[in-house]
């Protein structure tokens, strides 16, 4: 490539010139191409351990003017195609211009200009993210595709400098971190060390520092552990090792293809050596930890942060921290945790304005809202470049209606409202026909708990009392902190909370610690429109939302009736509609329960998206998975706390079992109500690391019981029986009984909890418990959980296919492993639009994965016994379209092994049936026949090569008077079971049930046949063989088109005749000793390829008969290749006889046709033929080398000459 003219003091130091003219000269590196020697080798090692590294050119061009000792690099090539280009435009266009010129000076000009000029087009017309890339890292992503065949669809993301350890010895090179690939490249004195290896396939990533390895990156696979060390910064590195590795998770679990940010803003400064993507990763982790932070939506991206301080009134101080701004909000978070937190949409903000500064107070921002709050700020590093932002996002935020801004200074949504609520059965009564959500229904007003309101007990006063204390407390903390979204949030706040918050208040403060405030205020009337959307509709989802809404709370009158039951179901199903790639699963009817108690509809839909989508990441999608894998965190935390405890319960088994069901529903399911509604309560505030303290917390507390245990059964019953007594001594509601409370039994209960003491025991003994701690182990455990789900897809999709297929276990986990990474390759390379498509998690294991024509192109040449040359992908297309019984052009893996069965493991009869099929339509698709008029006549009613539906009419036919028969006495339900299973039996194939082969298609079968043979060891004696085949069938054909056209017998008594006709013609044959080569001949000329005059004269017999085989000229074996046989090419039988002969390319006859039975019985008749198709193949060979083969697709190369040769560089 052309690039920016640098200065080249010394020409000659590493390179060597290979063409040279008055002006430029050509040069390559030492090292690279043929030769070199000792400094070849050198060279090669230095370019690989020092930086010089990126600079992927092994050549250049170099202009030089005559009396000048200064050389000018002008362009770059990484192979002698591309620079020989490069000179020869020099040549044409620049020589004899430079002629003109009298000055050397003036010459370096133009042609620098000149250069630059072309480089500046190429610009205009680039990909404007490539301009983005420094130039030395473009160079550095040529050099990976080049070493490693990547296609340019495989981004770089960045290199480093790095050791890799094989066996005891470090190899000094190059680590390239791709989007889907980690690879490395080391070439030390000639000793060549190349690795890919794709990210979905790493099962862990450590960094650790050990005697052997110091401070190294481990990277295992299922098969191996690779070790990387000395990094010039390992933190860095690994960190971005760790996002590609989640994104590779990603996307095995959804199938979605990483798609670079096309909005990220250009950087301020160049930076150097760092790519859009890594810029494009750093900002999504900066994204991440923000919206975490803060709770907000996945749509939230940050703008910048800086330092500053906070002015708080409560505390009369000023607090240090940092203020982020981001496109919706201005957060504030202080540098000492849990001292002040602050979030301010920019929906609230009124007013932003600057102070004046004082050496008190320098650079001061204040911002006022709606509420009457305002914030002052100060220490502002660059204020006028941030009030400019703010002023930016402000003008694009949307202004909402008041009515939507006014909740900071009103009651919560879910207080009773001013007016007299309607009663509940004229509310629901009142909501319009044919509508399902409507604003006047009672709990879109207000939570159940308040619809059902019972008057409180005289004995529960004091209870009552303390309830009303609580609400004073926190009515105090909104009068000094603020109330709504934009309330400080301290510590004092933590306090509050872990006491409990009151009934009263409980909606209003889940809205507001989870987020779901700020999206249900920038979302009005989606809830409602959802809910009309969904309703009625009928799917897997909603079949399952019905089956266990009764299943939901049944203890607690709130969802003893229809109204506590519909609209669960509402909320339910307009998630599932709005989320379908989780739709419902268990234990999400369980917690929206409990938020319709406290909260109204609208309110526990947004508090339900949170919960799924934000708060409890990939807990409720098909497979649960972010269950299973806060699961193994817990395991990792019970091994770091409770070490005795950890061994003790892993022999028993009992972790995983227990903690399933904690996680996933919040304690809900396995504590009573009124306690585990308190540990919700402090979820919503603190996050996932409260439920991790209290799980810690309660395995500590039985902690001997549990250590005597001697069976799972008896520890479940000591964990269950514990929660059980875990009591809310504070409660004003009626004791609601609770399901786990059977498992307590005998004489002597045990003594109750207060679940207070147990929550300010969990942050007493497990409070150091950080979320990015937890985060960065739920990272670990993502990579076993997901490839360990990947593992169990494997056996379930072997298992349901091994007693249909012959192959082996092994191998059809080896096949499974390779099918599946065609399918992920086309999420990232080229085919992401339909990437989802192929995935559907709720199909069965085995019809998840589908792959389309090409990629089956691609699979079935390397793994196919049948080789057919440059015919394998017409032969593997065709095979593709017999596979895709649904016609939407993919297929999946139970397909895909049906069609490589037949090959392996079928007897002869099953290969050949399989070949026939494969010559019929639908695989033989009009394209590849020219006369498809002729063709269709015979399947103009038949989709189905089988045959099936003439079977199925036949049985439509018979089956029809067994039932009129049977219907004079009634069915039983054994006589539909049987019905069912039959329809279940899978219809077997008889070879009767094959359509009739006409001309045209048989034609093209034989040059099947001639290409699968051209390969083989017994080439000659096969050739021979199929021409003796396809005379007799020709034959046969024109003898059954006679008796068709005659309206007598039919063509099949005939076939033993004209067998046995043949017989004598093959012992002539090899009487006259004919070669291999002279049958070949015979069979072309047979099947009228070719129209040679011909060489030996014989009687009129002789010449009258086409079964002569003297007629015909030889031959020579060179001349008989795949390639002779064209598409275009017609084969038209003689007709036996009458002496007629068709011309070359005369229209093939359609009255011809031969049935299956008739071309069995002629193979039968060639003993090489039967070997040939009896003949078993082994699969373990072709599978091991495509496992040899790198995991990437190989970019075929164009160039003239060694483009980049491994073994020299």
């Amino acid at each position: 490539m052309w690039i920016t003219p640098e200065e080249v003091l010394l020409a000659n130091a590493l390179w060597v010139s290979e063409r040279a003219n008055p002006y430029f000269i050509l040069q390559r590196r030492k090292g690279h191409g043929r030769g070199g020697g000792i400094t070849g080798l050198l060279v090669g090692t230095l370019d690989v351990v020092l930086d010089s590294s990126a600079r992927v050119a092994p050549y250049r061009i170099l202009h030089q003017t005559g009396e000048s000792q200064i050389f000018w690099n002008i362009a770059c090539g990484s192979s002698r195609k591309e620079i020989t280009e490069h000179w020869e435009w020099l040549e044409t266009n620049l020589l004899q211009t430079l002629s003109i010129f009298d000055n050397d000076d003036d010459i370096t000009t133009f042609v620098k200009g000149k250069i630059q000029g072309i480089i500046a087009e190429e610009n205009k017309s680039g990909k404007p993210q490539e301009d983005e890339d420094p130039g030395k890292f473009r160079e550095a992503e040529l050099k990976m595709r080049k070493l490693f065949g990547m296609p340019e669809e495989e981004k770089l993301v960045n290199y480093y400098p790095c050791s890799y350890w094989k066996g005891r010895v470090p190899r000094q090179g190059w680590i390239y971190l791709s989007v889907n690939h980690l690879c490395f490249y080391s070439f030390l004195l000639g000793k060549e060390v190349s690795l890919v290896v794709q990210w979905t396939d790493v099962t862990q990533l450590d960094k650790n520092a050990t005697l052997v390895f110091p401070e190294s990156i481990r990277v295992s696979t299922r098969d191996t552990e690779h070790f990387f060390s000395m990094f010039l910064n390992i933190n860095e590195t690994f960190k971005l090792m760790e996002q590609l590795a989640n994104i590779a998770m990603r996307q095995l679990l959804d199938n979605e293809s990483f798609s670079a940010d096309r909005s990220l803003p250009k950087p301020c400064k160049t930076l150097k050596n760092v790519s859009a993507l890594k810029r494009d990763l750093d900002a999504r982790a900066k994204n991440e930890r923000y919206r975490a932070l803060f709770r907000l939506t996945q749509d939230e991206r940050l703008d910048g942060h800086t330092d500053c301080t906070l002015w708080t009134p409560f505390a009369k101080m000023h607090v240090v921290g940092q203020m982020f701004v981001s496109n919706n909000y201005i957060c504030f978070a202080s540098r000492e945790e849990d001292l002040c937190q602050l979030i301010i949409p920019l929906r609230e903000v009124t007013i932003v304005e600057k102070a004046d500064s004082s050496s008190v107070l320098p650079s001061p921002l204040s911002i006022s809202t709606k509420n009457k709050m305002t914030f002052l700020f100060a220490n502002l590093k660059d204020r006028d470049f941030l009030v400019q932002r703010i002023s930016d996002f402000l003008q694009r935020t949307p202004d909402r209606p008041c009515g939507l801004n006014t909740q900071s200074e009103n009651p919560s949504p879910s207080t009773p409202p001013s007016l007299p609520p309607s009663p509940p059965v004229l509310g629901f009564g009142e909501m319009p026909q044919n509508q399902h959500y409507s604003s006047s229904l009672p709990t879109a007003i207000k939570g159940l708990l308040q619809i059902y309101q019972q008057d409180v007990p005289e004995e529960l006063g004091p209870k009552v009392t303390r309830e009303k204390m609580k609400e004073e407390s926190w009515n105090i903390h909104f009068f000094e902190f603020g109330r709504g979204v934009c309330m400080y949030r301290t510590s004092k706040t933590r306090e509050l909370v872990l006491n409990g918050i009151p009934e009263s208040l409980r909606g209003e403060l889940w809205l507001l610690f989870s987020g779901a405030q700020n999206e249900m205020a920038t979302h009005p009337g989606y809830y409602a429109s959802l809910v009309e959307q969904a309703m009625g509709k009928c799917t897997l989802a909603t079949e399952e939302i019905e089956r266990d809404l009764h299943r939901s709370m049944p203890e607690h009158h709130a969802f003893q009736n229809e109204m506590g039951i519909a609209a669960l179901r509402r909320v339910l199903t307009a998630y599932a509609y709005r989320n379908p790639s989780i739709g419902y699963c268990q234990a999400m009817n369980i917690v929206t329960s409990v938020l319709l108690l406290y909260c109204t509809e609208e309110e526990a839909f947004w508090l339900l998206v949170a919960l799924c989508e934000r708060m409890l990441p990939d807990y409720y999608n098909t497979r649960v998975v972010g269950a299973l894998v806060d699961q193994g965190v817990f395991e990792e935390l019970t091994r770091e706390c409770l070490p005795l405890l950890y061994e003790h319960m892993q022999d028993l088994g009992v972790i995983s079992t227990i903690s399933l069901s904690w996680f996933l529903t919040l304690f809900l399911s396995v504590m009573p109500f009124d306690s585990a509604v308190l540990l919700v309560d402090c979820f919503f505030y603190e996050g996932i690391k409260v439920i991790f303290q209290v799980a810690l917390a309660v395995l500590h507390a039985n902690m001997d019981q549990l250590l005597s245990c001697s069976d799972e059964g008896e520890a479940m019953t000591i964990l269950g029986r514990y929660l059980d007594n875990v009591v809310n001594k504070q409660t004003v509601s009626p004791p609601i009984p609770h399901l786990h409370a059977l498992l307590t039994s005998g004489n002597n209960p045990p003594p109750e909890i207060d679940v207070f003491e147990l929550i300010k025991a969990s942050y007493e003994k497990f409070g150091s418990l950080r979320a990015d701690v937890i985060e960065q182990m739920r990272f670990k455990q993502r990579l076993k959980v997901i490839q360990s789900l990947e593992d169990t897809a494997k056996r379930s999709v072997v298992r349901a296919i091994m007693t249909e297929s012959a192959f082996t276990i092994e191998e059809l986990e080896e096949l499974y492993v390779l099918f599946k990474a065609k399918h992920i390759m086309s999420c990232y390379w080229g085919a992401s639009s339909t990437a989802a498509e192929r995935h559907d998690p709720s199909l069965p294991y085995l019809e998840q994965y589908r792959i389309d024509c090409g990629q089956f192109v691609q699979i079935f040449s390397a793994l196919a016994p049948w080789s057919c040359g440059l015919h394998t992908n017409t032969l593997s297309s065709r095979l593709f379209r017999l596979l895709d019984q649904n016609k939407d052009s993919l297929i999946n893996f139970k397909e895909f092994v049906t069609g490589l069965s037949g090959m392996y493991h079928g007897d002869m009869t099953e290969k050949l049936k399989l070949l026939y099929k494969l010559h019929l339509p639908p695989a033989l698709c009009p394209e590849e026949a020219e006369s498809a008029l002729e063709a269709t006549q015979f399947f103009t009613d038949d989709d189905t090569p089988q045959g099936e539906e003439l079977k199925e009419a036949g049985d439509a036919s018979t089956g029809g008077d067994t039932d009129e028969k049977k219907d004079e006495k009634p069915k039983d339900y054994k006589y539909y079971l049987r019905m069912w299973a039959k329809e279940k039996e899978p219809k077997k194939e008889s070879i009767k049930d094959l359509p009739r082969m006409n001309q045209e298609q048989f034609i093209e079968m034989c040059k099947t046949l001639y290409n699968m043979f051209s390969e083989d060891p017994m080439e000659q004696e096969l050739y021979h063989g199929i021409a003796t085949v396809a005379s007799l069938l020709l034959r046969i054909g024109e003898v059954g088109k006679k008796f068709t056209n005659n309206g007598g017998k039919k063509p099949e008594p005939q076939l033993p005749t004209a067998v046995d006709a043949l017989q004598p013609e093959r012992e002539d044959s090899s009487g006259e000793g004919g070669s291999g080569q002279s049958l070949v001949s015979k069979a072309l000329a047979e099947a009228q390829l070719e129209t040679p005059p011909p060489t030996a004269a014989g009687s009129d017999e002789e010449a009258k008969d086409d079964t002569s085989v003297s007629s015909y000229s030889v031959v020579s074996a060179g001349s008989l290749q795949c390639e002779d046989i064209a598409d275009d090419t017609v084969l038209i039988g003689c007709a036996g006889g009458d002496g007629t002969d068709r011309r070359r390319g005369s229209a093939p006859d359609a009255d011809w046709s031969i049935t299956f039975e008739q071309v069995l019985a002629s193979f039968l008749t060639e003993t090489s033929l039967v070997d040939y198709f009896e003949k078993k193949h082994d699969i373990q060979s072709k599978i091991a080398a495509c496992k040899s083969l790198r995991a990437v697709e190989r970019q075929t190369s164009t160039s003239s000459d060694h483009d980049f040769s491994l073994n020299t560089h």
